[in-house]
């Protein structure tokens, strides 16, 4: 239960002191915060070189320096709405951003590569934990008609950490050294932890005291989530060496782990089920019968509901496209303009960064305007920008100039900033309040399961396409700007077909009141 001294920081108090400013200093507090967890998502892919020589290892060991954080971020995700449950936004949350704090000291200061793993999956853990939370904030405690500038003021912060992260962390690595990475995300992780002392709530979501009758964690679902997901990544990855065995392997038991998650998450939600344990626990020993019946009962980690609205189904649907298709090109990208047109990686940091940034303000732009249009149509047009942009760089040739590809990256970043601030409130706006939390996590899951999974896909189709030309082809320059070409085809036609599931998500029935 929570502490006596808890009622002064609980929503009402908190809302009774600063007023109607209250909701805009609590989206600051959990924008730097996420912030920390987006940059130290992102930031650490500079250092990767630098990390290799520094402890002798493979580049593909090495690579799990980053793999071992998105796996972790990914399944936190699903505990997000328990933890609130549990313990309140301020504990889960100053516990996070600590984790975040001691992950980039500890990595910082590590001799032994197991305890730079150790660090990234502690920090994973925070950044996955931490990314629903601004979401269920914006939807519970601002009015409908101010969602969409709290999310586009919001997206505009946290796409500014990774737009000017890598350009930052480059120039340490060349001063400092690879360990200068790790500290970046110390000191807002520090300013995080003090605005949180002042403005994050104890409370749970909808201002309810926290731990009051929370049912204990669905333990089952999160090892079968874990596994599930770390051999669908590993399967992707397998499948770009020679011996595809152990690929399919894996891919076909994260299939069968992914159907028994369902299953179990199914069974969970039975009707009756709960008041079936009352009576057995009440019938049992006479000893705390409800207590026990709180650690017996379980309540789901994925709350299956949510996917009965339609909105909301295709906007998870949306988000795991968009997912392949953000984390696919970042990767894609860099790789297209070292490989593929000759350019040196210091002028591609500096190169992207005024896309970066321009990313931010369309956010901010679109937040603003929101209101003039339903969210799936800034998704819809969003999307549609995002797919041409992929569809026309093979008209990019280095002969011609580089104009063309800055237009065509800038026409990517504006697309991208029409869907952000969208495609949450597209989703989940009109959902019952209750489940709000549960649908934040999922829709965040799919859309990092999808991003995960997009870097290795976009990967497997470049490489594919590689070993195809370079047979055919006696110039090997030619050959590699034909398959990063056929990559962003391939990425632009997995964009317009989400374009589908966004038209289908309409307008949701009934925006959610504030609290």
């Amino acid at each position: 239960m929570s502490r006596a001294g808890d009622d002064l920081h609980s929503l009402q108090a908190l809302q009774a002191r600063y007023g109607e400013r209250h909701r805009w200093l609590l989206l600051l507090s959990v924008m730097l915060g996420s912030m920390a967890a987006v940059m130290s998502s992102t930031i650490l892919n500079v250092a990767i070189p630098d990390m290799s020589q520094h402890f002798t290892l493979g580049q593909s060991r090495v690579q799990w320096v980053t793999s071992g954080f998105m796996v972790a971020m990914t399944v936190s995700m699903l505990t997000t709405p328990w933890l609130l449950s549990r313990y309140g936004y301020r504990r889960v949350y100053e516990v996070c951003m600590w984790l975040l704090l001691g992950g980039g000291v500890v990595g910082g200061l590590a001799n032994d590569f197991p305890l730079v793993m150790a660090a990234r999956v502690a920090e994973g853990l925070a950044a996955g934990v931490v990314q629903p939370i601004p979401a269920i904030i914006i939807l519970r405690a601002f009015a409908s008609h101010e969602q969409g500038r709290a999310s586009g003021l919001f997206g505009m912060g946290v796409v500014l950490a990774p737009a000017i992260g890598p350009s930052i962390g480059g120039v340490l690595v060349d001063v400092f050294g690879w360990r200068s990475i790790f500290f970046m995300v110390v000191p807002l992780a520090m300013v995080a932890l003090w605005l949180s002392r002042c403005y994050v709530p104890t409370s749970a979501p909808g201002g309810v005291q926290a731990d009051a009758g929370s049912p204990g964690l669905d333990w089952i679902g999160l090892a079968l989530a874990s596994a599930s997901t770390l051999m669908l990544l590993n399967g992707l990855v397998q499948l770009r060496g020679d011996d595809h065995t152990v690929a399919v392997a894996l891919l076909v038991l994260a299939g069968v782990g992914m159907a028994v998650f369902v299953a179990w998450q199914r069974h969970l939600l039975q009707p009756g089920r709960r008041s079936h344990r009352l009576r057995r626990v009440s019938s049992g020993r006479k000893a705390k019968p409800l207590q026990q019946d709180r650690q017996a009962r379980r309540g789901p980690l994925m709350n299956l509901q949510v996917f009965g609205h339609r909105h909301f189904a295709m906007g998870a649907l949306v988000s795991f496209t968009y997912g392949i298709a953000l984390f696919g090109s970042t990767y894609l990208l860099p790789v297209y303009m070292q490989m593929g047109l000759g350019l040196s990686p210091s002028y591609i940091g500096a190169a992207l960064l005024p896309a970066g940034i321009l990313l931010a303000v369309t956010i901010a732009a679109v937040g603003r305007l929101s209101h003039r249009m339903p969210p799936a149509h800034w998704v819809s047009w969003g999307l549609a920008l995002l797919a041409l942009s992929f569809a026309l760089m093979p008209l990019v040739h280095p002969a011609a100039g580089l104009a063309l590809l800055w237009i065509l990256v800038i026409l990517g970043r504006i697309g991208l900033g029409f869907i952000l601030p969208s495609l949450n409130l597209g989703a989940m706006r009109g959902l019952p309040k209750d489940l709000i939390p549960q649908a934040s996590s999922v829709i965040g899951f799919v859309r990092m399961l999808g991003g995960a999974a997009g870097v290795s896909i976009c990967a497997i189709v470049l490489e594919w396409r590689l070993a195809v030309y370079a047979l055919a082809s006696s110039s090997p320059g030619s050959a590699d700007l034909r398959a990063l070409n056929e990559t962003f085809v391939f990425l632009a036609t997995m964009t317009a077909l989400a374009l589908l599931a966004a038209w289908k998500m309409g307008e949701a029935p009934t925006p959610t009141k504030k609290d």
